[in-house]
């Protein structure tokens, strides 16, 4: 049984980071892939199955081939047949095996034809337009934006701006640049790529496997968890550089998918907090308390969070915080296998979340169906991200403190820091 691989149980807390550090060049750059693969499903509030894990870890040792996990997945969801139509995990393993596969090939042309390519190998069998350009005009509501949309690429031109930017890019030359100018410029590249939004569904997995690609060719071969840890970022930040709002002084900027790129490309360590991206700017100007000179007592930090839940409740929220980070769609019956709770129990604590407004329901998915407004996965989030939307969480001093005292439950460091 796969549950048995003793790798798995010791690394469950995240499987790959221990392979990307391996001094084995072949492991390290598989962990790399599948990190990766797995990581960019976020970006559609995607996740994927143990059994995926398990078998991502068989292909790093060595054990089977990328085809032949390809071929475990199928064979596993022929017997295991998903039965709740709106449960997509099987779109999320099957893609993954697919984008660490093709991460894992050298080979790759710049033309619209390899980028069409892309689309139709990570999602043939999954979605009917698999490398097929759209017909129609699409809208996406975007938290980002406040529920507004950026504007796509119009349906009649679809291909011919597809042709354009890449004959643009190949005329390009980024000699004489300095690392400044090359990342703006790839920021604005990839940027307007995405914008065009080619196909109907899986278009920033699609650009996410072809900009990786692309960069090999100019020399950024990196193997780190940029992409894996921060997907939702990434599309936010592909969002922000492409919507205007003039009339409220909102200009479409590269500056957040520069921040990214520095990050991905010269391992710089820039904070990467989705709520700093909001058009509002509410977020991005409340400061973090410091943690020197704040020095709340932990019995005040307790009341002022139970201020808001009780302590049983926060707890909850943290393990679904930790379950489903980012944009990760779950419901009454995933709240029940993750906190072990009964449904009137799990009914009930989704209804108080809603209503602080930390989490929202997502129509598309069906009835009952809700995802975190904010990327809250557990040891890279910023806990201050769920405070700001705690409707009722009362004074700013007790705000900051709450922030503090859920920063100190997830890192679990609070009580070591007193005793030293």
């Amino acid at each position: 049984m796969y549950d048995d691989n003793i790798k798995v149980t010791r690394m469950n807390e995240d499987p790959f980071k221990e392979y990307i550090k391996e001094s084995e060049p072949d492991k390290r750059e598989k962990g790399y892939v599948w990190h990766t693969a797995i990581g960019l499903q976020a970006v559609d509030g995607l996740k994927t199955s143990e059994y995926l894990v398990h078998t991502a870890v068989r292909n790093i040792e060595g054990e089977i081939s990328f085809e032949e996990a390809n071929v475990l997945l199928q064979t596993y969801y022929e017997e295991n047949p998903t039965r709740d139509a709106e449960d997509r995990t099987e779109e999320a393993d099957k893609v993954s095996v697919r984008i660490a596969a093709l991460l894992s090939e050298r080979a790759f042309s710049f033309t619209p034809n390899e980028y069409i390519s892309i689309h139709r190998k990570l999602f043939t069998g999954i979605y009917s337009h698999a490398g097929r350009i759209r017909d129609y005009n699409i809208t996406k509501k975007e938290w980002v934006l406040n529920g507004a949309t950026v504007l796509y690429g119009s349906a009649t031109e679809l291909k011919a701006t597809l042709d354009y930017d890449f004959s643009e890019e190949k005329k390009f030359s980024y000699k004489n640049l300095s690392m400044e100018e090359i990342i703006h410029h790839l920021a604005l590249f990839v940027s307007r790529l995405w914008q065009i939004h080619v196909f109907g569904e899986g278009n920033t997995r699609t650009t996410a496997v072809f900009f990786i690609k692309y960069l090999r060719t100019l020399g950024f071969d990196v193997t780190n968890d940029i992409f894996a840890e921060n997907a939702w970022y990434f599309r936010n930040s592909l969002v922000r550089a492409n919507y205007n709002d003039l009339r409220n002084g909102i200009h479409e900027t590269t500056e957040y998918l520069e921040i990214f790129l520095r990050n991905f490309l010269l391992n710089e360590n820039h904070p990467l907090h989705n709520r700093t991206l909001h058009i509002s700017g509410t977020f991005k100007e409340i400061e973090k308390p410091d943690i020197e000179t704040v020095k709340p007592d932990i019995d005040e930090i307790k009341a002022d969070i139970e201020k808001i839940f009780r302590p049983k409740t926060t707890g909850h929220i943290l393990k679904l915080i930790d379950a489903f980070p980012g944009q990760t769609i779950f419901g009454r019956s995933d709240a029940m296998k993750v906190l072990d709770i009964k449904p009137s129990r799990a009914s009930e604590l989704l209804k108080e979340m809603a209503e602080h407004g930390i989490i929202e329901p997502v129509s598309e998915h069906g009835k009952g169906k809700y995802r975190f407004r904010i990327d809250l996965c557990t040891g890279t989030a910023d806990p201050m991200d769920l405070v700001f939307y705690l409707k009722d969480a009362g004074s700013e001093k007790a705000q900051n403190k709450a922030a503090f005292g859920l920063k100190e439950k997830l890192s679990m460091n609070y009580l070591n820091n007193r005793e030293r």
